[in-house]
């Protein structure tokens, strides 16, 4: 489980942990933490971190949160817990018709940003992989984070929610 590590298809070098490119973190300011990041990473995304070992969905929550969930089923736990955290900011695959969106998005965010294109993530050792097998979003529970991505310059679409 991690934050800026995914779990993907093992179709790019037989690894299913994937980080979030540093320039989505620079772009969307500093996080107070990440709960679902790998122990060796190349960079930082927030002040602190939960690894798998401490199993951040069972952990508290303070400040802002950047959370880059596992992918698969276990996504929904996690966007279910930024929903009820608020000041979080969460990236997953933009999976619009699923359950998980009805229940974790549609009526619990403030916004969302779907990127133009496919992102690239990183191998753990910081190298870019291949592009991400479907497309993803970043999605705002709480007005200011939402701001955050309306001013971040990041290449996509920003959608109010409310």
């Amino acid at each position: 489980m991690n934050t800026t590590f995914e779990r993907v298809k093992k179709d790019d070098g037989g690894t299913d942990e994937w980080l979030t490119p540093p320039q989505i973190i620079k772009a969307l300011g500093e996080f107070d933490l990440d709960p679902c990041m790998p122990e060796n990473r190349p960079w930082d995304t927030a002040k602190l971190h939960y690894t798998k070992k401490e199993d951040g969905l069972l952990l508290p929550w303070e400040g802002r949160v950047w959370c880059n969930p596992p992918y698969g089923d276990e996504a929904k736990y996690w966007l279910a817990k930024c929903a009820r955290h608020r000041n979080c900011i969460a990236l997953t695959f933009a999976r619009t018709e699923t359950r998980m969106f009805f229940e974790s998005v549609w009526d619990k965010a403030h916004a969302m940003l779907f990127f133009k294109g496919r992102l690239k993530f990183h191998r753990v050792t910081g190298e870019p992989g291949q592009s991400a097998g479907a497309p993803s979003v970043l999605i705002a529970y709480d007005q200011a984070n939402a701001e955050v991505l309306a001013k971040s310059g990041l290449a996509g679409k920003f959608v109010l929610l409310k």
